[in-house]
């Protein structure tokens, strides 16, 4: 019955390839930034409205976040799809190949649902690469991903990875407000915000030796004065600091915030943060629905090396990290033969529709939808899920 169920999944999959290599290449095409992703999302509701799911835009108040749903079996599924991309670089983390591939796993998987016992859901998941207040967080507080039992998708990255280390992270404002006055005439009346982040940077600079080694803070000043002869009354800069897990998160933080507020004490400015409230969680693989995906990975020729540090050193955050600590969900990575090119490179953004991602896309894609398939045909994992939820 698995081998029937699966080859019947392969079937609609054949057929639907050609369109979903066109899709990513047009999403790449036309890259859009996070909560705008108008036209991703409507190509991504009309392919699946015309291949029968229910589709629901404009979900949870968010207009470019939609949920797609095929079949009536007891096992509910989702598919992430995400399809925002970066400013000035594009697709350089390719969510066009994310998109295109959970449309591909949708569409293979829905052909078998009913007799499967199994319901399909594509969530369309806008604004991952924001940083705080993703998507997937104001859709799993809004109810967005309420009924499912499991969750997966699929990213692409220079080298296959089954469970890449994703780890928490929390992305911020700091506004430093402080008084002009002419830099040469008057300097005394002035209060310098652009000294005010200096100071804070230095202060990081030096909080480095008291951090986790896996611990990560990073940041870019996004405002930094009008005109060299005006002391700078309003500077502004956005940071994101990581850790393995929330809690340690939570921990690094406050030290991060004391930095910038110790600028604005030395400077006499004032401070103050924005965002920061919604971080990105740590990402929890689950290993029975990631083991299953690895049996279907390798069985159309894309196995998973043994990558040595690259295994557990800590590597980028998203919020599907935030799903999985709500329901088991896998995240898998892509190779797509990039190197040395990486993600959230404008060389990563051209290598996203190459030969190779193409055939990353249709890989994972088919994997996921065996996957679901296969879950849905494990009295054990199957069992395990419905119990949870």
């Amino acid at each position: 019955m698995a081998m029937d169920a699966k080859a019947g999944a392969h079937e609609r999959f054949a057929g639907v390839q050609e369109d979903l290599i066109a899709l990513s290449h047009r999403i790449h095409a036309h890259p859009e930034l996070g909560f705008e992703e108008e036209k991703a999302s409507t190509w991504l509701c009309e392919a699946l409205d015309a291949a029968g799911f229910a589709v629901d835009q404009g979900i949870c108040d968010l207009p470019t976040a939609f949920r797609a749903k095929i079949g009536s079996g007891p096992l509910h599924i989702g598919i992430c799809a995400e399809y925002d991309s970066l400013p000035g670089i594009g697709h350089a983390c390719g969510h066009n190949i994310i998109a295109a591939s959970a449309l591909g796993a949708a569409l293979a998987a829905a052909k078998v649902a009913d007799e499967v016992g199994l319901t399909i859901e594509v969530i369309g998941t806008p604004a991952e690469e924001v940083g705080n207040a993703g998507g997937k967080i104001l859709l799993l507080e809004r109810g967005g991903f309420d009924g499912l039992h499991a969750s997966m998708m699929v990213h692409p990255a220079p080298f296959d990875m089954l469970k890449a280390k994703v780890i928490a992270a929390s992305m911020f404002e700091v506004h430093c407000t402080g008084k002009e006055s002419h830099a040469s005439a008057f300097p005394e009346l002035g209060v310098n915000a652009a000294d005010a982040l200096t100071i804070a940077q230095t202060a990081i600079g030096l909080l480095r030796q008291h951090i986790r080694s896996t611990d990560r803070i990073h940041g870019i000043v996004t405002q930094g004065g009008v005109a060299p002869n005006v002391i700078p009354a309003h500077t502004a800069a956005r940071y994101i600091v990581r850790s393995e897990t929330l809690e340690q998160l939570e921990q690094l933080r406050p030290k991060v915030y004391r930095c910038f507020e110790a600028g604005a004490l030395a400077t006499g400015a004032q401070v103050k943060f924005v965002g920061g409230d919604k971080p990105y969680a740590e990402m929890l693989h689950d290993d029975a629905m990631a083991a299953i995906y690895r049996k279907n990975s390798e069985a159309l020729g894309r196995p998973f090396p043994n990558l040595g540090e690259w295994e557990t050193r800590p590597t980028g955050s998203t919020d599907m990290g935030n799903v999985s600590l709500a329901m088991p969900a896998i995240h898998p990575m892509l190779g797509i033969g990039s190197l040395p090119a990486v993600n959230h490179q404008p060389e990563f953004t051209a290598h996203c529709i190459t030969a190779n991602a193409d055939k990353a896309l249709l890989d994972g894609a088919l994997a996921m939808a065996w996957t679901c398939v296969e879950m849905a045909q494990t009295p054990a994992v199957r069992q395990r899920l419905m119990a949870a939820r």
